[in-house]
């Protein structure tokens, strides 16, 4: 679990041409800046600009990490080694994203934060054996890196410690790319 003592915070990335806002609950991407035709920049994604909406859970996993397991687990139950696991269900009849208190309702730890031409954030988190009703303890790292002056990659790792697991994280960034001042950066 998350250090209880670490709190929500706004992160930003910005290598002069473009520029991110990341938030250490759930590694959430809150804005995306990119530049247009005109140069101009633009936010691309859905979020909030703040974290309050997040804490008070508005946000149905805006542009957060989702897990341990993205997507449903029917019926909540899995089976792994010959043991049946329960999972909590928070989309009847199916375990969502991970479950009530999945990757993306925890605070993050901000392991490095590097500022210039290539930005990054590297966040980090440790899920206990049981959390959310999943076998096993994991270290979680996830880099946001802005790799060139319009592109950010993302990097991923999740390790099981001491027992096998299901893990499936994926990054849950809902795109903006409809409004009528947007169409001339895409």
């Amino acid at each position: 679990m998350a250090d209880q003592n670490l709190k929500p915070e706004l992160f930003e990335l910005d290598n002069g041409t473009m520029k991110v806002i990341i938030t250490n609950l759930g590694c959430t991407i809150t804005s995306l800046f990119v530049p247009g035709k005109d140069g101009k920049l633009a936010d691309v994604v859905l979020g909030f600009d703040s974290v309050e909406p997040y804490l008070k859970r508005l946000a149905p996993f805006f542009g957060c990490i989702v897990g341990r397991v993205a997507n449903r687990i029917k019926d909540g139950k899995f089976t792994l080694d010959g043991v049946e696991y329960a999972l909590p269900i928070n989309k009847p009849p199916n375990s969502l994203h991970g479950g009530h208190n999945g990757f993306d309702k925890v605070v993050w730890e901000v392991a490095e934060h590097k500022k210039g031409e290539n930005a990054s954030i590297t966040f980090k988190y440790h899920s206990r054996d049981g959390e959310e009703g999943y076998p096993g303890n994991v270290s979680v790292t996830a880099t946001y890196t802005l790799i060139s002056s319009t592109a950010m990659r993302l990097d991923m790792e999740a390790v099981p410690e001491n027992k096998a697991t299901p893990i499936n994280l994926a990054q849950h960034t809902y795109w903006n790319l409809a409004w009528p001042q947007l169409r001339e950066y895409t």
